[in-house]
């Protein structure tokens, strides 16, 4: 059993920024980092993007390599499981036998693709894409001339579908919705992404049922309600995540749509806290409403600020809700929450873009959302995310006039 430090277990995003961060505050004591995967600490958003892509073959973007490891003297337990923890010893059990103590323990256990499942249906050859080694996976799969068929018009299965034809394939994606990006997204840019899929070829089918999935040697066969048959040599599932809170649950901790935190990220229990993907947590812009986020720079953020509140600072998490999209030479990126918008202010950047800022009823810009050249929308959407923080309200004929600009809006 080792001496009393700080654990982490989950080595993503969320957990290798604490253990970084942890070092940056002065914390001198041992800093235990525990990875399920063999992989040391990598960054996610290439594996659908350039990872699938790149000509080369690929390796782990790391956030942490062996020379950080050592830099900051963090004790890395790679393709290591933790199986329990006990609150009262203050202890975590590996699956290899091993304890380790705790002073201050970090959740940061991300989340597990929401798995397809239909009854009768061989579903053993699908795909789904979290891991490095899910990446390599599908990347052996994405041949030229090819057919692809994708399961679930999300984030992940439009960037891979737009992968998938940079590489050569075909490809069919399938929605049991109306349409593509029906979380968080306006239609508005919805219908832009969309466009540009179908001139890149991909074909759509939305509002189906799915009867069964067949499976025949390298062949897999996607039977819809009506009939329907997509036959395809490669099937990737991309219908949401779930928040992985096996451990917390187990040990007693309160669940809610994740390992349920206050705004400091601090659990039911005082030694534990939680960050990114397994979490939700209250937003002072949204009335304290609780809500959890899959997204990059969210994991970022919360974990560093859980490693300074490990350590007694008591900050809350303020930071309104970012995240991006890249598919072919588009950039998607919303900031805030557009579903607490009551109406849409368009903004008409000419033919590099278009901007969406969300009003809520007593007129606060609650959400901005944009697609088009990077370059194009960043800093508009950077400065309504400073807007949404300040609860600004705005003149709406000054937002959706595109000579006014947005610095100007702001407060202060």
């Amino acid at each position: 059993m080792t001496e009393f430090g700080m654990v982490i277990v989950g080595a993503g995003e969320a957990g290798s920024r604490a253990a970084i961060e942890l070092r940056t505050q002065g914390w001198t004591g041992t800093i235990t980092l525990i990875g399920e995967e063999k992989w040391k600490p990598y960054e996610r958003p290439p594996l659908s993007k350039s990872l699938l892509v790149d000509e080369d073959y690929p390796t782990p973007v790391y956030i942490l390599d062996n020379e950080k490891l050592v830099q900051h003297d963090i004790r890395f337990l790679s393709d290591s499981t933790v199986i329990g923890i006990d609150r009262i010893s203050r202890t975590v059990e590996l699956a290899d036998g091993l304890t380790i103590r705790y002073d201050r323990l970090l959740l940061a256990t991300g989340a597990r693709p929401r798995r397809f499942s239909l009854e009768g249906s061989d579903t053993s050859s699908v795909l789904y894409l979290r891991t490095f080694s899910d990446a390599l996976t599908l990347r052996e799969r994405l041949s030229p001339g090819k057919h692809v068929a994708v399961i679930g018009g999300g984030f992940i299965g439009l960037e891979v579908a737009a992968s998938a034809v940079q590489r050569g394939c075909s490809v069919t994606l399938v929605e049991l919705g109306p349409r593509i990006l029906m979380r968080g997204v306006p239609k508005e840019i919805a219908d832009i992404v969309e466009a540009r899929h179908r001139a890149a070829g991909v074909e759509f089918k939305f509002g189906v049922t799915i009867e069964r999935i067949d499976s025949n040697n390298d062949r897999t066969d996607i039977i819809l309600a009506d009939g329907t048959i997509i036959s395809c040599d490669a099937c990737l599932i991309g219908i949401g995540a779930m928040p992985e809170t096996t451990l917390a649950a187990k040990c007693g901790l309160e669940i809610e749509n994740g390992i349920c935190v206050d705004a400091m990220l601090g659990t039911s229990d005082p030694d534990i806290f939680a960050a990114g993907d397994c979490c939700s947590f209250p937003h002072p812009v949204y009335a304290g409403e609780r809500i959890r986020l899959e997204a990059w720079r969210n994991a970022q953020d919360q974990g560093s600020l859980a490693a300074r509140n490990m350590l007694g600072a008591e900050e809350a998490y303020t930071i309104v809700p970012w995240f991006w999209s890249d598919q072919y030479e588009l950039t998607l990126q919303v900031t805030g929450l557009p579903n607490h918008g009551d109406r849409i202010i368009s903004r008409n950047i000419g033919e590099v873009g278009k901007l969406f800022f969300h009003i809520a009823s007593d007129g606060r810009m609650v959400a901005a959302s944009g697609v088009g050249p990077v370059a194009s929308i960043a800093r508009d959407i950077r400065l309504a995310e400073m807007l949404i923080h300040q609860q600004a309200r705005p003149d709406e004929l000054a937002l959706a006039n595109p000579d006014v600009k947005l610095k100007t809006l702001l407060q202060g």
